[in-house]
């Protein structure tokens, strides 16, 4: 597949670029350059292949999940005007 510069004219259009004449016909090769690789990489037969989610064979270390803050929504909430059931009240400012 490869775009005209019309259609690349059109497009840049869509994208509300305006381009020179210089700049669409450079900008409609590396379009049609950025269509020829995607059918390259479509001609590849990939069945079989299982996804990865990492270019390199490795796990991703994890931590153990620990809790390093303590507690001080009582003392936050003791010098707040208004609060009720472990949360902050504050005025309706839709009805």
């Amino acid at each position: 597949m490869s775009l005209s510069e019309d259609k690349a004219s059109q497009i840049a259009y869509l994208a509300r670029l305006s381009l020179s004449k210089d700049e669409l016909k450079s900008n409609t090769k590396e379009l049609n350059n950025i269509l020829n690789l995607v059918e390259q990489l479509q001609q590849i037969d990939a069945k079989g292949i299982e996804p990865m989610s990492h270019p390199l064979h490795m796990s991703q270390r994890l931590r153990a999940d620990e809790v390093r803050e303590i507690d001080d929504s009582e003392s936050f909430q003791s010098i707040a005007p208004k609060t009720g059931s472990g949360h902050y009240l504050v005025p309706t400012v839709i009805e």
